[in-house]
């Protein structure tokens, strides 16, 4: 009976044919007959397919093992042959960027070398080190691969920036791709990873064991880092003087306390939004690490102690940011101060910290005796006492600014004023809802001049009037730059004296959405300020019509950016624009004023000679062939339309 034989080809694929014994046993004689030599076990596989009774084979170079090719490729030193290499296949990629540039064997001539960075387009930062960054789908393996294979022979990275999409799936960086990047850029200083999910522990200790010069590192949204990773940086990178750590839920103390230990350069550090990094953390990193001088920290589950660590151990602290730190009382902002510990202290922020009162704000002016800005956010318990006190104390005070400061009213900010005296350059005031126009119970004789004042700003602060802008206008008589935006209740009344009072000349000055303000304050402005008027930004003031624009055309000689979006403006002003042969307007925007028409397009273009930069959105009067020519008179102006 004939048997029944099975044979597979090597791919799961089962063959199976009928033989007679007797053809079986004669085809074993046969082979008794043939010399067969014993055949050495391949180390990979080679796979055959079957078709029509023949089998094809891959190319021979493609079923080298991983270590024949290692040696091979190991032995190619220029960078331009090997960045041929690398594009043959994906294989050929991964296993040149295993290749350490320790392991490469160098070159009796690197001429090939030079010719190779001679054409290749390298991206330098200002201090010489080469800089690579991907974004979303770009971030992936196979490009780190890529980068660290071509930029090896010529030293590697300096500063790598890698930002993933966390939403994305089926793509993006791992550890493998920051195992290449190790491998072939050890002399990398810089490394920020954002949204990296598939990065580990594992990838960070390759970088740790291979860049012993990382000096910044930023990680954000890297969730799958822990402790460890963080550790192994500490432990092999001791030149690390810049950390960012945001939104990594497995980072805490352990990793902070590492760091304090092994990494004594380190001057800047930012924590945010990091559940696990509490008191235990900070306090052993301040109290070992003298140098840090700029410290951020935002939603972190620390208390007062954390403060009076800083408050006693910050003493090369100059730039300190703090923002939203629920826990924090006000004795945590008290001891801060009373530690003296601050002395270098020059720029304070804080924001959304419920524990900041005018006592905990009066002890930090006392205590940092070098602070020069202060920026108070959403502070809802600072109060005007809190507030004069401050600046009383507060002897080198340069800059003040606060925002959603609702417990502040104009008597405090006039009060402020005049503590300042001969300090205080900027002024800055944002959406602070306790300033009501009162000022009239308010006497001069008893307020000292800020003569030092060059800039006010004060933006969407419904209450603030006329009165109180006079009376701000009396005590500044050097502002240089003013910016009053979405002030509907300031007049001509108001800001009339205020330009009156300014001797200094008004350089920059921003009037948008004060709705109520008309052409006697233009014309005034223009007449006493145009000898230095630059900046120009009268956005929403529909009160403002073509006089305005003449009286700027007769006075403003420098002026180079003019803002009249939705102003009452027509050709007519326009004309008495085009005419000021004195004028060279660079930033011209029209944005939305109804009354323009396309016979605008003569004036237009006779500003052309120095115009950079021309708005025409939602001017519905000048048609789109109007905008057409200007585009290809105007070659060297930027258009908006």
């Amino acid at each position: 009976m004939p048997a029944l034989v099975n044979y597979s080809n090597g791919d799961g694929e089962m063959y199976s044919f009928r033989a007679n014994p007797m053809e079986l046993a004669q085809l074993c004689s046969i082979a008794g007959d043939v010399y067969s030599p014993a055949c050495k076990r391949a180390r990979i596989s080679s796979s055959f397919a079957f078709n029509s009774g023949e089998s094809n084979r891959q190319p021979s170079i493609e079923i080298l093992p991983d270590e024949c090719l290692f040696e091979i490729l190991r032995r190619i030193p220029g960078g331009k042959e090997r960045g041929s290499c690398a594009s043959v296949s994906k294989k050929w990629l991964l296993v040149l960027s295993s290749i350490r540039r320790s392991e490469i064997c160098k070159p009796v001539s690197s001429c090939g070398d030079v010719e190779m960075e001679s054409g290749e387009s390298l991206e330098f930062e200002d201090d010489g080190c080469l800089t690579r960054s991907l974004e979303g789908k770009k971030a992936t393996d196979l490009r780190l691969a890529a980068i660290a294979v071509g930029t090896s022979s010529r030293g590697g990275l300096g500063k790598l920036c890698i930002r993933g999409n966390h939403n994305s799936s089926g793509y993006g960086v791992t550890d493998l791709g920051l195992s290449a990047i190790a491998r072939g850029c050890p002399s990398l200083r810089t490394l920020s990873l954002w949204n990296v999910p598939m990065v580990s522990d594992k990838g960070l200790s390759a970088i740790a064991k291979e860049c012993h010069s990382i000096e910044k590192l930023d990680l954000c949204h890297c969730p799958s880092i822990t402790d460890e990773g963080l550790a192994a940086i500490a432990g092999n990178c001791p030149n690390l003087s810049s950390l960012s750590i945001e939104s990594c839920s497995r980072i805490g103390n352990a990793g902070l306390q590492a760091v304090a230990k092994l990494c004594p350069k380190l001057q800047s550090l930012s924590i945010k939004d990091c559940p696990l990094i509490g008191d235990q953390g900070l306090s052993a990193l301040f109290s070992s690490s003298p140098a840090i001088s700029k410290v951020k920290l935002q939603s972190l589950n620390i208390t007062d102690f954390s403060l009076a660590v800083i408050g006693y151990y910050g003493r090369a602290v100059t730039s300190l940011v703090l923002t939203g730190l629920q826990f924090v009382s006000e004795k945590g902002f008290w001891v801060m101060g009373s530690a003296k510990g601050l002395e270098k202290l020059a720029s304070l922020v804080i924001t959304s910290c419920r524990g900041t009162t005018d006592v905990g704000l009066e002890a930090i002016a006392k205590g940092c005796p070098s602070l020069k800005q202060i920026c108070l956010r959403k502070c809802s318990f600072v109060s005007d006492n809190g507030l004069v006190s401050f600046t009383k104390s507060a002897g080198c005070l340069e800059s003040l600014q606060l925002e959603e400061c609702n417990r502040v009213t104009e008597s405090g900010i006039i009060g402020a004023i005049s503590n300042c005296g001969a300090k205080l350059k900027l002024l800055s005031l944002v959406r602070c809802m306790g300033i009501k126009d009162t000022a009239s119970g308010i006497s001069l004789s008893s307020l000292s001049q800020c003569s030092s004042l060059r800039s006010l700003s004060i933006k969407n602060c419904p209450g603030f009037g006329s009165l109180g802008l006079a009376l701000v206008g009396n005590l500044c008589p050097q502002l240089q730059h003013l910016e009053l935006s979405g002030l509907h209740g300031v007049t001509d009344a108001g800001l009339l004296p205020l330009l009156q009072s300014c001797n200094a000349g008004l350089e920059k000055v921003n009037l948008s959405d004060c709705s109520n303000l008309s052409d006697e304050v233009v014309s005034t402005l223009a007449r006493l300020h145009g000898g230095s008027l630059e900046v120009l930004n009268l956005d929403g003031c529909r009160r403002v019509t073509d006089a305005s624009l003449a009286a700027i055309a007769d006075h403003c000689m420098f002026l180079s950016d003019l803002d009249v979006s939705r102003c009452a403006v027509t050709d007519a002003g326009m004309g008495y624009l085009s005419n000021a042969e004195q004028l060279n307007i660079q930033v011209l925007s029209l944005s939305g004023c109804c009354y323009l028409s396309s016979k605008v397009l003569t004036c237009l273009k006779r500003m052309g000679r120095t115009l950079v930069g021309l708005n025409l959105q939602h001017c519905n009067g000048i048609s789109s062939r109007t905008v057409e020519v200007l585009v290809e008179s105007l070659w060297r102006c930027d258009i908006l339309s």
